[in-house]
């Protein structure tokens, strides 16, 4: 098992400004990072990758569907093309990263609805994109983690069971589900048993409170959802990712407009301490 913290927490583009930041999630004890993927090319996150291997941590890649020109979901062809390119571009960014995995609801833009659920075609044409992805990833050593939202962002993937599905219909042993602990507490009937009935779906994960503040500070089910992760074998990364309003912009796409903690450090600091004895609680 490997631990590593969203950067998201500080900005949405990691530059030279965010370098010490890593020698501080180093000296903590993190294995790694997670770089958020919005902007930028493969020749900036070439020295990004370097900076973090400088520091002693690794990595995985996190991005979102910019905008509807590139759509997997979409019923024109010219959309899912630019969907095909964008997943291209994360990948050869996330390959100079040398990140472990890219992650994230790379299927559909974030806060557009339909009216209803995702479609019989909707599905088959992301899959489509997601299979050919996946086969790309596969060869820089990058796997697929798709992300299950909450029905307030997405559409188009709310559960366990519906990525879970979804993994199947793109059939490419590269991808596979992010679970994430937020989303699943709104989702899930049961956001614990959904783990183990999963596991083999399962190749990341995304550490989150409820409020999306400093896990252990909140009401999710910690020592159940540590006891079925490791009793099922689970043995990959647990990402801490959570919210604040330092990046106005992000703070209005997560609808963060209070403070979840009462400093940054206490959520990185404390987090990890928290991650490791309820990890170690569960054995």
């Amino acid at each position: 098992m490997k631990v590593g913290f969203n950067m998201l927490l500080w900005t949405t583009h990691v530059t030279e400004e965010a370098f010490p930041l890593l020698e501080a999630i180093k000296k903590v004890g993190y294995d790694g990072v997670e770089i958020p993927l919005f902007e930028g090319q493969p020749e900036h996150f070439e020295k990004v990758g370097k900076a973090i291997k400088d520091n002693g941590l690794a990595c995985t890649s996190v991005t979102v569907i910019p905008d509807e020109e590139h759509n997997p979901v979409s019923a024109n062809a010219k959309h899912r093309h630019g969907a095909a390119q964008h997943l291209k571009w994360a990948i050869d960014c996330s390959a100079a990263l040398d990140s472990d995995v890219l992650c994230g609801p790379f299927y559909q833009p974030l806060g557009v609805f339909t009216g209803q659920g995702p479609t019989e075609e909707e599905k088959q044409r992301a899959a489509e994109v997601h299979h050919n992805s996946s086969e790309l990833a596969a060869k820089s050593n990058v796997a697929l983690g798709v992300e299950f939202l909450n029905r307030f962002e997405c559409y188009f993937l709310n559960t366990m069971a519906d990525a879970a599905d979804y993994v199947k219909r793109v059939d490419h042993p590269n991808c596979g589900v992010l679970y994430d602990t937020f989303h699943a507490n709104i989702e899930e009937k049961d956001p614990v048993g959904c783990i183990s009935q999963h596991i083999d779906a399962i190749n990341h994960v995304h550490i989150s409170e409820n409020d999306r503040g400093t896990p252990g500070k909140g009401h999710i089910d910690w020592p159940a959802t540590f006891k079925a992760l490791r009793s099922s074998g689970y043995d990959r990364w647990l990402v801490i990712e959570a919210f604040g309003r330092a990046l106005p912009d992000l703070a209005a796409a997560t609808r963060v407009w209070r403070d979840f903690f009462p400093d940054r450090e206490q959520v990185y600091t404390e987090g990890l301490k928290f991650i490791k004895e309820q990890w170690k609680a569960a054995g």
